[in-house]
């Protein structure tokens, strides 16, 4: 999945249906507020609540801890 899909502007967290945020290093959609990364498997985004794993305190540290900004108002 690239960084412009625009898929990613409505794709969400399965639990707490908030945005995602790309973490193209590790292949995966990744939850700041849960703390909680959903592998993509062959381009797919893996979007099951039981498909999400906590994410190490290095990796929460590596991510921005919020979306940037999408421009609108």
């Amino acid at each position: 999945m690239k960084p412009d899909n625009p898929l990613l502007k409505i794709l969400a967290c399965p639990l707490d249906k908030g945005p995602l945020i790309l973490d193209e290093i590790r292949g995966a959609l990744y939850n700041p507020r849960l703390r909680r990364r959903y592998p993509i498997v062959d381009g797919i985004p893996q979007l099951l609540p039981s498909s999400g794993e906590p994410a190490v305190e290095q990796e929460h540290d590596a991510l921005p801890a919020e979306l940037p900004d999408s421009g609108s108002s």
